[in-house]
């Protein structure tokens, strides 16, 4: 079967479906990334508070709870690096066996595919894990360097390589949630792929869920406000 035989398999809206699915998870990756002055994201505000917290660091005696909350964050990307491989062993299983799935689609009545259709269908949902475990893994490292940066900090305050060190800790911190974060929005849109088994229609109702989903806790949840309220407003 020719590239153009295996393309033929596919209607317009399937085509569409993906390219909604692509342009959806770039778009509000870069939105989320590179928010208007007027209205950040959960995101970038959290970024400050984690060079906030490292500028804390430097005075705090003793740094236990600074290294609890770093081995708590690698032990998140831990986790999640682990599910998506459990995933990606699963897909890769079920990718040898499609005619099973093909069999199970016609008695629910939707659809009869060729094995080769669910097989890509599977095969997007894998790249989309394999992605989001590449970014977990990365996270779980550069967490690892922001441990040995914040264990390079000086003891004293007053040393002039204490802030700059602290700094330096809190890029390394700040670049690898942004990875985890990544991770994230890969594994959503991942699941939103699944939806693309019951048809092109259902990946575009998938999309669009898991779109407003990242948007509303980004830019209109609740803890949003609360990081844009100040100390004192927690009454309000």
């Amino acid at each position: 079967m020719t590239w153009i035989d295996r393309a033929q398999l596919f209607s317009p809206l399937d085509y569409a479906a993906i390219a909604v699915l692509l342009v959806a998870w770039l778009w509000i990756g870069w939105r989320i990334e590179n928010p208007s002055p007027t209205k950040s994201s959960v995101t970038m505000m959290m970024d400050d508070y984690r060079r906030e917290w490292m500028r804390e660091m430097v005075t705090r005696q003793p740094r236990m709870f600074d290294a609890q909350v770093v081995a708590a964050m690698r032990q998140g990307s831990t986790f999640f690096a682990s599910t998506t491989m459990i995933a990606v062993g699963g897909g890769l299983a079920l990718l040898g066996n499609t005619e099973r799935l093909a069999g199970v689609a016609n008695d629910l009545a939707i659809g009869s595919a060729p094995a080769m259709v669910w097989e890509i269908k599977i095969l997007i949902i894998i790249l989309f894990l394999a992605n989001a475990f590449l970014k977990y893994v990365w996270a779980h490292r550069l967490f690892g360097y922001c441990a040995v940066l914040m264990a390079s900090v000086p003891n004293e305050p007053s040393d002039p390589q204490a802030y700059p060190r602290a700094a330096q800790a809190a890029e390394i911190c700040v670049t690898a949630a942004r990875s985890f974060n990544r991770g994230l929005r890969v594994t959503y849109f991942a699941l939103a792929s699944v939806a693309w088994i019951l048809g092109p229609v259902a990946l575009l109702l998938g999309t669009a869920i898991t779109f407003g989903v990242l948007y509303r806790r980004e830019f209109a949840s609740h803890s949003r406000l609360v990081l844009l309220s100040q100390p004192g407003d927690t009454d309000s």
